[in-house]
């Protein structure tokens, strides 16, 4: 049991992650609330729910895709992590990113944003998909946002819409082209008309 910061004295369970092995999209969270810290599961409370439906709206099931946050124990009061519980933890992020290469990071909120671009801020870069480190990266608003802001709600809406072809732009890229035995791939020599 990992207890690399102070936020271990105080969890009730840690909260790594749940998804396929194989999953195509990975969200990563900032950190988990009361509900996930009694549960050792990350977006089961009222975040969750709402997750749920912008999973819904973009044609994502929860099961086909895997689900953590930047931190994997609760901060106290919900407090937003601070910097050296994000470096203890960041070890365990990379771990799960290279196990699982998902063919996108989604980003919700601002923190985990910028653990990866940390000059950025999430109304500027929300719904733009970039490369970081050889990985296709695409910030939205955390759900929680969108409990207390209808605005944000319709943004995020917007957002994850745009994921399911976003996906399917990167599986068409990634497919490698493959030739039956008895064809030769063609040499990209240009025919003569003469």
């Amino acid at each position: 049991m990992c207890t690399d910061c102070h936020l271990s004295r105080e969890r009730n369970k840690t909260v790594p992650g749940e998804g396929p092995e194989n999953a195509e999209v990975m969200l990563i969270g900032e950190a988990p609330g009361s509900n996930e810290d009694k549960q050792g599961r990350p977006f089961v409370g009222a975040a969750g729910r709402v997750l749920q439906e912008f999973l819904d709206l973009g044609k994502l099931r929860r099961e086909d895709v895997y689900i953590t946050n930047t931190v994997k124990c609760r901060p106290p009061n919900n407090r937003d992590p601070l910097t050296v519980e994000l470096i203890a933890c960041r070890k365990y992020l990379d771990r799960q990113i290279e196990a699982i290469s998902p063919k996108v990071l989604v980003t919700l909120g601002r923190h985990a944003l910028t653990s990866f671009l940390p000059n950025e801020t999430i109304s500027k870069a929300r719904g733009i998909p970039r490369s970081v480190n050889g990985r296709t990266l695409f910030p939205i608003y955390h759900p929680a946002a969108a409990l207390y802001k209808q605005n944000i709600r319709k943004v995020i809406e917007e957002d994850i819409m745009k994921l399911p072809a976003l996906i399917e732009e990167l599986s068409f890229f990634k497919k490698e082209v493959s030739y039956p035995a008895d064809v030769e791939p063609e040499t990209g020599e240009q025919l003569s008309v003469d």
